[in-house]
């Protein structure tokens, strides 16, 4: 007897129909994205069905995650796109690529009888021959500083090749190796902040050291701090709590609605005070601060900068070596930050805070120009890409020749093994 374990508006493929679904899903999703590899690809206009919002790019990470699919083998190489991105951070499209060609001669393959598990292994052993050719042919240039900065700068100039940045290349270039070169080693993309302004052209964009935050300093707050001592809180600072609560109060008189407002003031006041007894100099909150205690911060000389959302105290947090508190009745168990300088700069029409000379010596701020939205987060998709690559570089310095050298130096690896493996493999 046949038992039902599908639910009722399941579809069942196998076989041949199963296999040739999977052909088609994926090859599909490598011709969509083919037309974007290399430096003579085009941009894709992206548009949220939702939203509306649009997005020019050819980032391949960008388009397949703006897909929505349901075929299985198309998942797949969505998948492969995504941790490509995450573990390179470029070669996204190149993947995918790869992947749909691969399949497309497995395809061929398959029609002419071959089983798919021979397929399979004659990949894999041609795979394990590529690998050790680019090894043989992998020069490592770290112990010379000039030369390997030089091989650093070609690897970002082939990044940004094929992307919105190529007509500037060697100048973005050249400003990704100084930013990743100041991580001294280290592969910790998040000291680097790229902070976009829309104005002015691409060839503005510069890199500047130390760490900016993309807010402004309360009014009446020193504009200028030297020898910083940074208070980062996530904490409520405002007084008028029955309002933002919702609450209902029932009074008999005006003397008694003035004694809550008092009662309420008198309890911020003693909170500023227990933040002003940690000895800082600066306090950054990740909610608003309001007049009263942006007043009485003021009065103590104090300079307090509200709303820094999430990823800004995260950021502050970790390029000046400071914790985000959230209580202030134990100062000794708070670790504040430290810099040499907090002042207001201007850049276009903003006003941001730089903070400079701070404890993590290697932050840098990559400041984007660039005439419209979607120019400039496309160019941060782009130099994000040459950054990774870079940090990634660092971390393993050995480097292969490109323009399609070493992709002929792999096939001709292919075909000689092909030589020594007998049967259907080969």
């Amino acid at each position: 007897m046949s038992m039902q374990i599908f639910g009722e508006d399941a579809t069942e493929e196998r076989a041949e129909n199963a296999r040739l679904s999977s052909f088609v899903g994926a090859l599909a999703l490598g011709d969509l994205v083919k037309s974007t590899l290399g430096p003579k690809g085009m941009n894709k206009i992206l548009q949220s069905a939702s939203t509306g919002d649009i997005n020019v790019t050819n980032d391949g990470a960008t388009i397949l995650k703006s897909i929505q699919l349901d075929n299985a083998a198309a998942k797949i190489l969505v998948n492969i796109s995504k941790v490509q991105d995450d573990e390179v951070g470029d070669g996204t499209t190149s993947v995918c690529v790869l992947a749909a060609e691969l399949l497309r001669e497995a395809e061929k393959m398959v029609a002419a009888k071959i089983h798919p598990q021979t397929i399979v292994e004659g990949y894999r052993i041609g795979s394990a021959a590529a690998l050790k050719a680019l090894e043989k042919a992998a020069i490592d240039n770290s112990s010379n500083v000039s030369q390997f900065r030089q091989d650093l700068f070609n690897i970002a100039r082939t990044t940004l090749s094929s992307k919105v940045l190529s007509q500037d290349k060697d100048y973005f270039a050249n400003l990704a190796v100084d930013a990743v070169l100041r991580l001294k080693g280290s592969t910790d993309l998040d000291h680097i902040q790229i902070i976009k302004k829309v104005g002015g052209k691409l060839t503005d964009s510069y890199l500047d050291e130390g760490f900016i935050l993309d807010k402004s300093i309360a009014v009446n707050s020193p504009k200028r701090i030297e020898n910083a001592k940074i208070l980062i809180a996530n904490t409520s600072m405002d007084t008028d709590k029955i309002k933002i609560f919702g609450a209902r109060l029932k009074v008999d008189s005006t003397g008694k609605l003035a004694e809550l407002e008092r009662a309420e003031k008198d309890k911020m006041k003693a909170k500023v005070q227990a933040i002003a007894a940690h000895g800082i100099n600066c306090f950054v909150n990740r909610q608003l601060i309001y007049n009263y205690p942006e007043n009485l911060l003021a009065e103590q000389g104090v300079m307090s900068i509200e709303h820094a959302d999430f990823e800004g105290v995260e950021r502050l947090s970790l390029v000046t070596g400071g914790e985000i508190a959230s209580t202030f009745d134990r100062p000794d168990l708070v670790k504040l930050g430290h810099c040499d300088l907090i002042e207001e700069i201007i850049i276009g029409e903003d006003k941001l805070i730089k903070f400079s000379g701070v404890a993590a010596g290697q932050a840098c701020t990559v400041v984007l120009r660039g005439s419209t939205n979607q120019m400039i987060d496309e160019a941060e998709r782009s130099l994000h890409d040459a950054l990774s690559v870079l940090s990634q570089t660092v971390k393993e310095t050995r480097v292969v020749l490109g323009g399609g050298c070493s992709e002929m130096l792999m096939a001709c690896a292919i075909e000689e093994a092909a030589r020594t493996v007998s049967g259907k493999k080969a």
